[in-house]
């Protein structure tokens, strides 16, 4: 218990870098390695949030992003309300208004393009224009939910079990993390339930493509995913957080997984994104979860989460991930013949070459999942041993402010 506990005291230093290599995808657990730059922002001095425009306060005060979320909503229930007066009123012949003509503000917040059909209760989705305007909505969302939470939930506790001021920030974010990850991985197995997909029956990614009608959930789920990656950028990019030593790479990163997620969107390979984002949120629901415990020092608590995360890393980002690999590689062919060609109108783009393009993105991820599972390996073997492990300063610290409340217990205590 000692030496596991030891190894959290060693890798709380490093806080997770939010960013994505592959398509669909993470919060990473390992921090950043990357060295520090001339030209990257001075991690070393208290951080100190950039001043935000007025047209932007709902991305930081919670009550200017309620109003603006309310905006849609309140339009939405007028419309209701009016329409059906206002058509009384209309001259009959006219072809632009009718009584039928759908509220034009549900698409923020509702879904939209729905797939004509009898079977209310199959109702199926497809991508669409509106599509934007609901990914808008979102972002605001997300906003107002960690925010919310951040000043209302996790900093208070962080201070009634005496976290120290300059932590406050940290803990709020794995506090958001936590809840985030932990709500979507969930979703994301409710989801795959549903689908011919459940427990990562690969060949469902390919038979029957192109998968364009989504049911409701699944469309719903990608969509709020795609916000919630927008919102992380304008984290980084309004300076939310405390800038990390790889922040521009982090930036770079958030950039590239939006239009990979997009992407994928795009070309009706939700399935496949739908296994890929499971297999990550869960395994980030438990990293967060156990950052928490590390920050609120329960020594037992954190170490039997440590020792469950690692499982649940192993499990979801190396074997569920190698089976996505294996199935790129080997089951790609079951895509039926005729939608072999790229062909836009048709919602048709997984050509010979397209194979490739997806599946390399996917290895390089899994290059990094193992590269980051190595460092966690490293780091765990180094405390078993019982070797010395240099204290490397991480973003979370301020200009060795508080050094004490970095040592291991046992350590403090001494130097007292």
């Amino acid at each position: 218990m000692l030496v596991i506990s030891r190894l959290f005291q060693i890798s709380s230093r490093q806080d997770p870098a939010h960013h994505l290599a592959g398509p669909f995808l993470p919060q990473t657990p390992i921090g950043s390695l990357t060295p520090e730059r001339s030209n990257s922002p001075d991690i070393r001095r208290r951080h100190q949030p950039r001043a935000v425009d007025p047209f932007l306060r709902w991305a930081v005060v919670p009550v200017a992003s309620l109003k603006v979320l309310l905006v849609p909503i309140i339009l939405y229930v007028n419309w209701e309300f009016v329409y059906p007066i206002f058509v009384q009123f209309i001259p009959q012949g006219n072809t632009y208004l009718s009584s039928d003509l759908p509220n034009p503000f549900a698409q923020f917040f509702l879904l939209s393009h729905p797939v004509p059909s009898l079977d209310e209760e199959n109702l199926r989705y497809q991508k669409g224009w509106s599509d934007l305007l609901f990914i808008a909505y979102y972002v605001v969302f997300w906003s107002f939910i960690r925010q919310s939470l951040s000043f209302y939930v996790f900093q208070p506790m962080a201070r009634y079990f005496g976290i120290r001021k300059h932590k406050l920030d940290r803990f709020a974010e794995q506090g958001y993390a936590m809840i985030y990850f932990g709500i979507m991985g969930a979703w994301g197995y409710r989801i795959m339930g549903q689908l011919p997909t459940w427990w990562y029956r690969t060949e469902a990614f390919w038979i029957d493509y192109p998968h364009w009608n989504m049911i409701p959930e699944l469309k719903r789920y990608y969509l709020m995913h795609m916000a919630y990656w927008i919102q992380q950028l304008l984290v980084l990019v309004l300076g939310l957080e405390k800038p990390r030593q790889d922040y521009y790479e982090l930036v770079a990163h958030h950039i590239v997984t939006i239009w990979l997620v997009g992407w994928s969107y795009l070309i009706n390979l939700t399935l496949i994104g739908n296994a890929v984002y499971m297999s990550m949120d869960i395994p980030d629901a438990f990293f967060a979860f156990s950052k928490l415990l590390n920050y609120l020092r329960a020594e037992r608590a954190k170490v039997v989460s440590f020792i469950i995360f690692i499982f649940i890393w192993t499990y979801f980002r190396h074997i569920l991930n190698f089976y996505i690999l294996y199935s790129v590689w080997f089951e790609y062919d079951l895509i039926p013949d005729s939608s072999k060609v790229w062909i836009w109108a048709n919602g048709t783009y997984l050509n010979w070459w397209m194979k490739y393009q997806v599946f390399t993105p996917l290895l390089l991820l899994q290059f990094l999942n193992l590269f980051w599972y190595f460092l966690i390996m490293r780091v765990l073997r180094r405390a078993i041993v019982g070797s010395e492990v240099d204290d490397v300063r991480s973003d979370d610290e301020d200009d060795g402010e508080d050094e004490d409340e970095d040592k291991p217990l046992s350590q403090s205590k001494k130097d007292k």
